[in-house]
């Protein structure tokens, strides 16, 4: 078979991919070079111990996020001698989020607060959103693990507070810390299990924006990690994998800049490209301007590294950790994987390219629902927009309103062509305007409200005008609109469980629509990837694609199929992250027991 002279891959490697969907043709070398990514194909190795390596370690960790420094400490903790390689300089979409962290089973805060919980109550809800993505095994330990994993958080110094927001809320007021961040007050989860707040944010602020939190958690393990004797290379962007003559996978090969003043140029231009994209959320309009022009100072960077650094190649003893994030800041990469997410904006950081995803590739493994993107339609706040009704491209409704923001966006992409109205009327449309000054409204809901409000709103006179202005079929609208108000009358129950004040009278006029579509213009959907990798769920180990383990390869956090690979709720792919990484580390030490605090 013939290789594509830029990479060494087989321009057709069908023997180390597995499509990640039923009909989809696996990518050659060629594909994934247009992706942008320059990774090669390993480099094998007959005499490793003759190799040139800059340096060794037991762990050789790629992508220092959550995943990636929970990997690190707990190997550290555990005796081994661990390497962590970034491509930038650390934290990637685990520091920059909003700081929430999804633990249960009845952690210390919970029980500060007066929450009751246990690990099979957390089982019970979650498996309604993990589906069958891991087995009923897995989750288990996920959740019988979540208190120690929490308090492990807590012993390296994140700070938590048990200060509680008890109501239904997309992200709590910057003044409470301890709160529901998924759809288990609403109809029909807590029939099935009792609620508890599960969603702990860490105590930190920026401003009065709701990300850049997620750092309050990782630089308290970056911090420990390192006087433990972390050994990190910011800067290093990892390229290819070295095998041995038997195939394990050894080390990793990065780029490196070995001059000082163009390293400092590089990471100048990569810090103004972050603080474009992190300087609007990416559901607020203005954010595909802001987006933009972070991706702008990113070309330059990366036009800086393509003369400008030089080879180092670092050798893993025990293993290598693949922890380098998703795909979702690689365009091409998701209009390949999935395209009906094309349209939305970005929930990730400039790190979230899908290399480490392809290094795994490279390497033999098999991936898993690349085609799974978690887009988030939040409709409150304002509580007006949900209390109206959401309507597809017929004008029939689909979700109950108050759900939480990634599974309405799930069942409006996947099932309803992406499309999504939300229909008030005059009294709702009203109330929605004063709700965005609530008091526990946050400034980016607020303006998002207002703009939506104010400036895209279709408006109609009727109802009946109102469907024809939106090409909605007519009688379809008028029957979803009297159902509706039958349910909330007290009529008939509402067939998708939305229950008392939730639900909203929508009869006097004019009426109003706002756009809510995935591709909607003044309301963007913010949308990360959650396929990945496929691993074996006791270790870590990343699966084969031929059959069997990619001996001495792991995988991760976001390069992982994992426990938010199905539906994703805030927080749980941070506590993914850290669960999935102190597996890696305890698989390489050779111990097969749960995590102790």
């Amino acid at each position: 078979m013939t290789q594509d002279e830029r990479t060494g891959w087989p321009l057709r490697p069908d023997s180390v991919w597995a499509a990640s969907s039923p009909g989809q043709m696996p990518p050659s070398g060629r594909d994934i070079a247009e992706w942008g990514l320059a990774i090669a194909a390993p480099l094998q190795l007959s005499d490793p111990d003759a190799h040139d390596w800059a340096g060794a370690a037991d762990m050789v960790v790629v992508g220092l996020g959550g995943a990636g420094v929970s990997a690190a400490l707990d190997g550290l903790e555990r005796g081994l001698s661990v390497i962590a390689l970034d491509h930038y300089d650390g934290g990637g979409s685990s520091a920059a989020n909003g700081g929430v962290y999804y633990a249960g089973g009845g952690t210390s805060i919970q029980r500060e607060a007066g929450v009751t919980d246990d690990p099979e109550r957390m089982a019970a809800y979650l498996r309604t959103e993990v589906g069958d993505v891991v087995s009923e095994e897995t989750l288990s330990d996920f959740c019988h693990s979540s208190v120690a994993n929490f308090e492990w958080l807590r012993g390296h110094g994140a700070p938590f507070s048990a200060t509680l927001h008890p109501g239904k809320t997309s992200y709590p007021p910057l003044d409470r810390f301890l709160y529901h961040p998924d759809s288990s007050l609403a109809e029909p989860f807590r029939s099935h299990t009792p609620p508890a707040a599960r969603g702990h944010r860490t105590v930190r602020r920026n401003g009065n924006k709701p990300w850049g939190l997620g750092a309050g958690i990782w630089e308290p393990l970056r911090d420990a990690a390192l006087a433990r004797g972390l050994q990190l290379h910011t800067q290093a962007e990892a390229r290819q994998l070295a095998v041995d003559a038997s195939g394990r996978v050894i080390g990793v090969r990065v780029e490196i800049f070995r001059d000082a003043a163009v390293r400092a140029r590089h990471c100048a231009l990569i810090a103004r490209a972050n603080r474009w994209m992190a300087m609007l959320p990416p559901t607020f309009p203005g954010a595909r301007f802001t987006y933009a022009r972070g991706f702008r100072y990113l070309a330059k960077a990366r036009a800086l590294e393509a003369s400008n650094r030089s080879t180092a190649w670092f050798r893993a003893h025990r293993g290598v950790v693949l922890s380098a994030g998703g795909f979702i800041c690689n365009p091409a990469m998701v209009r390949h994987f999935a395209p009906a997410y094309a349209a939305g904006l970005p929930n990730g950081t400039l790190g979230d390219n899908g290399s480490g995803i392809m290094l795994g590739v490279s390497a033999g493994g098999a991936t898993g629902l690349m085609e799974r993107v978690s887009a988030w339609r939040f409709l409150s706040p304002p509580r007006a927009w949900g209390r109206g009704m959401l309507v597809d491209g017929r004008g029939a409704r689909y979700v109950n309103e108050t759900w939480y923001g990634a599974r309405i966006g799930d069942e409006m992409v996947e099932r309803h062509g992406g499309r999504g109205w939300i229909v008030l009327d005059r009294k709702l449309y009203r109330q929605s305007l004063r709700d965005a000054f609530a008091p526990d409204t946050l400034a980016f809901q607020r303006d998002i409200t207002l703009v939506n409000a104010l400036f895209a709103a279709v408006k109609a006179p009727t109802p009946q005008t109102l469907a024809a202005r939106l090409g909605l079929d007519p009688e379809t609208f008028l029957q979803t609109l009297a159902d509706y108000n039958r349910a909330a009358r007290g009529e008939a129950p509402d067939p998708l469980f939305k229950t008392g004040d939730d639900l909203a009278v929508l009869d006097e006029g004019p009426f109003y629509a706002i756009d809510a579509s995935v591709d909607a213009r003044m309301f963007p959907i913010a949308c990360m990837t959650v396929g990945g990798l496929l691993v074996d769920e006791p270790t870590g180990a990343v699966r084969a694609a031929n059959g069997g383990l990619v001996a001495g390869l792991y995988a991760a956090g976001r390069n992982a199929v994992g426990i938010c690979s199905n539906l994703y709720v805030s927080g749980l792919s941070y506590a993914d992250c850290v669960w999935s990484g102190r597996r890696a580390a305890r698989a390489m030490a050779g111990i097969t027991d749960r995590p102790a605090a």
